[in-house]
């Protein structure tokens, strides 16, 4: 065994210098591009494409180069009928151009063995060996001879390892830990939407962003026309979960929340939550496309118009008939508005070749198309609209069932207009029926149990020939439209139909933690399955204390002593006391997006985010915070993945006593 474990060593040190030929390839090509090209525009084309290619091929010291080998018995390495082996990783390594990889690309067709092989269904594998690694430097490996019926599956011991390796800083990716159910979603069709119900720590986020990097990787140059989005809950999320793809080679991916996409304008007013909830409604949109289209109307008289030399007259059942003829295209409002523009200047223009046997020049089209007569009636039966009047116009005077969403002093005009969260996803909405918005080749929409109709609106009008991934879990639905089936939502994702995939086995979150959170859910009236842990391992305690800020600065002394990351999580109002404790007690606090081993953390902005050791003072005060209290409790109890402390004075919900 010390000699195969030579051998990988000195495998991963061919590999290494691979890389580094590489990267230096790159690098020269990115310098002497200019040189090299034949013009500038394709000077600056080489050096973004060796740019893009110098990030994809970089890689963290510390980190693996590969992590898995691949032994492939004679019926599966082809025609040479001979064994093969193949090593795994993050990065496809060549020693030479056109020669055998060093290491292949974890996503690679074949890598798909590494993952699923079993032994009912061994792909053709013999041996699968995975590699322990610290620091960087291999030092050990563990093998399943698959055709010999050995089969660890998370029995591995390295693979434990990995998974309850403690955690400090952003997120990092999991393909060294792939578990056969993720895997098939991972590698999923681009064609096909998919919608994750899972557990905490089931590994939904990661499922996610790595089909993102699997796709990317499968249809390269699609995705690289119509792009890849990423679409998640807040800021501090995004964050969190920044360095994924990048450390998977993938570097161009948008990364927004929804508040990002649809922020026209600054937010500076606020809803009463009675206005939020009508303005979230898919009522809404149902209303604005009725105020709109409201708009266009029938011509009641002809149009007569003169180029300087001739006068055209065009007949009102004319004109009628071009209103009819753009309205049945089912065009976006401002799309019809010019195509019919365009329809008057051309039965304009048939008059002109009938006159003189001659087609006018463009020039003459685009005098009609701007000239006065032609506005007078675009203006009268197909009106100009921006987003923002008709909004106004909405909030203005809102009709019966809207009322409670109407300004009480209306701005003299859209420019004064205050807009709050909500208005600015109504001018989303009242942008897209004006003109159709881009649409991404992917989206990976995490945390999407919260959304609301409105807003998964926003998304479908950026997915329309896209697909979705959908992550999230109905029972972490703490807003106040937080879905309660995800039928409803995908409907109003615009992919009704999609397959919901449920994941219930958790590899992040012990065993007792899940266990304490599955007390809560049958308060939270929502039809998901409990979820189950493979980790044994972690701690939990509950403790009734008559100080609970001095014991909390206490637990977090205690939990500097393991290694790991601490989270203080507590309500909102709690959190600036706790951090001025803390830091009177000498310690270093970061907030949500600062990169600190302790961190307090407000419950509203927890969802999403782990760390290796959790205290929770007061989780009465968590859920009175908010009507969906009791949701928001169940996220903050499943961010730890390693050691809870729940500490408390006044008394633990009902549904949590004894605990």
């Amino acid at each position: 065994m010390q000699e195969e474990l030579l051998a990988e060593q000195e495998h991963l040190t061919r590999s290494r210098a691979a890389l580094a030929r590489m990267l230096r390839t790159a690098d020269e090509l990115h310098t002497t591009g200019a040189m090299v090209a034949g013009d500038a525009y394709s000077a600056e084309t080489l050096g973004r494409a060796m740019r893009d290619r110098m990030q994809a091929l970089a890689v963290d010291p510390s980190t693996p180069l590969f992590f898995g080998r691949l032994d492939m018995g004679a019926g599966a390495a082809g025609a040479r009928g001979m064994t093969e082996s193949w090593h795994i990783g993050r990065r496809h390594v060549v020693d030479k151009a056109g020669g055998e990889p060093l290491v292949l690309d974890w996503r690679a067709p074949l890598c798909t063995a590494f993952y699923q092989a079993s032994v009912a269904d061994p792909m053709g594998v013999d041996q699968r060996r995975r590699f322990g690694f610290a620091q960087g430097e291999l030092t050990s490996f563990e093998d399943e001879h698959i055709s010999r019926g050995e089969e660890l599956g998370t029995k591995s011991a390295l693979l434990t390892a990995e998974i309850e390796r403690p955690r400090v800083g952003p997120m990092r990716d999991i393909v060294a830990t792939i578990q056969p159910e993720q895997d098939v979603l991972v590698r999923a069709e681009l064609t096909e939407s998919v919608c994750v119900q899972g557990a905490p720590g089931t590994g939904k986020t990661a499922v996610g962003l790595h089909r993102a990097a699997y796709l990317l990787y499968a249809h390269r140059e699609r995705l690289k026309r119509a792009g890849v989005l990423i679409i998640g809950p807040n800021r501090a999320f995004l964050g969190y979960i920044a360095a994924v793809l990048p450390a998977l080679g993938e570097v161009e991916v948008d990364q927004y929340t929804i508040d990002d996409l649809v922020a026209r304008h600054p937010v500076r007013a606020v809803d009463s939550p009675e206005a939020a909830a009508v303005k979230h409604s898919a009522a809404m949109a149902d209303q604005l496309a009725r105020m709109l289209w409201a708009k266009v109307t029938r011509p009641a008289e002809g149009l007569m118009i003169s180029d300087g030399a001739w006068r055209w007259r065009l007949s009102p059942d004319d004109l009628r008939a071009a209103v009819t003829e753009v309205r049945r295209a089912n065009l976006p409002y401002g799309t019809g508005r010019e195509r019919l523009r365009a329809r008057i200047v051309n039965l304009l223009l048939r008059q002109a070749e009938a006159r003189s046997g001659e087609s006018p020049s463009e020039a003459w089209q685009r005098q009609m198309g701007k000239h006065s007569q032609v506005k007078a009636v675009l203006d009268g039966c197909w009106p100009a609209v921006t987003p923002e009047s008709l909004v106004c116009e909405l909030l203005t005077d809102p009709l019966a069932g809207f009322e409670a969403v109407g300004w009480a002093k209306p701005p003299k005009s859209p420019k004064s207009a205050k807009w709050s969260a909500a208005d600015l996803v109504l001018l989303d909405e009242a942008a897209g029926l004006l003109d159709r918005e881009a649409s991404y080749g992917h989206v990976v929409l995490d945390e999407a149990q919260d959304l609301s109709p409105m807003q998964c609106r926003v998304i479908a009008r950026r997915s329309e020939h896209a697909s979705l991934t959908v992550l999230g879990d109905l029972a972490q639905g703490t807003a106040p439209w937080a879905a309660a089936d995800w039928a409803d939502s995908l409907e109003h994702l615009g992919k009704p139909g999609t397959t919901v995939v449920p994941l219930t086995t958790g590899f992040r979150v012990p065993a007792a933690i899940i266990a304490l959170a599955n007390r809560l859910l049958p308060a939270l009236d929502v039809n998901v399955p409990a979820g189950v842990s493979l980790r044994r391992d972690g701690s939990l305690t509950v403790t009734a204390t008559r100080d609970v800020v001095g014991d909390t600065v206490a637990a977090v002394v205690a939990a500097l002593e393991h290694e790991g990351s601490v989270g203080v999580i507590a309500a909102d109002a709690s959190v600036p006391g706790l951090v001025e404790a803390l830091r009177s007690a000498g310690l270093e606090v970061g907030g949500p997006e600062e990169d600190q081993r302790i961190t307090v953390m407000p419950a509203s902005l927890a969802k999403g985010l782990e760390y290796d050791h959790v205290i929770v003072p007061e989780p009465a005060a968590i859920v009175a915070a908010e009507p969906r209290g009791l949701h928001r409790l169940y996220v903050v109890l499943t961010r730890a993945v390693s050691r809870l402390d729940v500490l408390h004075s006044q008394p633990l919900p009902a549904v949590l006593s004894g605990a």
